[in-house]
């Protein structure tokens, strides 16, 4: 069975540089699409993301929720070393690449203005991990798997996969999948709080993760203020969480959403958010 959103709606795909985007109902589903490379990260590639982050963010495509995966059997193998391979003469700057390309994308990711739902539908290796885990809601098809991938090359940890893991499954785990490099298939992913759900095939996977993007997108304002709580707990003391927390609050309370969602409380109905 062909997933329903893929078979609706092929003909809006925008093609952007080995990536691939959709907008349905305030949902941007945006995929990997190099799947001859299991969807591995290249420079042409990263300026795909450039140019959807760009899209997604464009208030007229009226995105309120993202929903990032792949195309064919990979998420992200990571990524493609094949791409500007190193040579004697031209080594490979992987630090300033990092600083240059993969980090002003991943600042971006944790600031965007919408709820991230990341449906991972096969390898998530490397930095293409990274990208899953960095979901609001990371969802998995039985099929997926989770590979710290970097020990096996001789590199180290990136894409904020070393900040994330240890605060997600623990500082042992995080050590055990960064220097083994062993796999962590979909369930026990999701035993060890990595992943929120799990589903049988990849059909079912996009149709649950589609679910869940569509309940976010019609969510209040606050759903973008809880975001930039839950990210500030990284770096804040408990006195500073909780002065952003009034302000937040605040901020949430001076919203139309807020007005509408009293209203519906006590009009015993279901509240209709704009996301204002």
């Amino acid at each position: 069975m062909g997933n329903r959103f893929q078979a609706e709606h092929r003909e809006a795909t925008l093609e952007l540089n080995r990536m691939t985007l959709d907008f349905e109902d305030g949902v941007a589903l945006l995929r990997f699409n190099h799947p001859e490379v299991m969807n591995a990260i290249g420079a042409d590639m990263l300026e795909g993301w450039a140019q959807a982050v760009t899209e997604i963010q464009r208030p007229t495509n009226g995105a309120r929720c993202l929903v990032l995966t792949g195309v064919g059997r990979g998420f992200c193998a990571g990524a493609n070393l094949a791409d500007g391979k190193p040579t004697e003469n031209r080594p490979r700057a992987a630090g300033s690449g990092l600083r240059n390309t993969y980090h002003p994308l991943l600042l971006t990711l944790r600031d965007l203005e919408m709820p991230i739902v990341t449906a991972v539908n096969g390898a998530a290796a490397g930095v293409g991990m990274s990208f899953a885990i960095m979901g609001d809601i990371v969802c998995a098809s039985r099929e997926a798997f989770f590979l710290q991938a970097f020990a096996r090359i001789g590199l180290v940890p990136d894409g904020g996969a070393s900040f994330l893991l240890p605060r997600l499954v623990g500082w042992g785990r995080a050590m055990e999948l960064s220097l083994l490099a062993e796999r962590l298939p979909a369930e026990k992913a999701f035993e060890w709080g990595l992943v929120n759900r799990v589903f049988e095939d990849n059909d079912a996977l996009m149709d649950g993760a589609m679910e869940i993007a569509h309940q976010l997108a019609k969510g209040p304002r606050s759903l973008v203020l809880m975001r930039r709580a839950y990210w500030a707990t990284w770096s804040n003391s408990y006195e500073q969480q909780l002065d952003l927390e009034a302000q937040l609050q605040a901020a949430a309370g001076a919203t139309k959403d807020f007005a509408e969602g009293v209203s519906a409380f006590f009009e015993k109905r279901d509240a209709n958010f704009r996301g204002e």
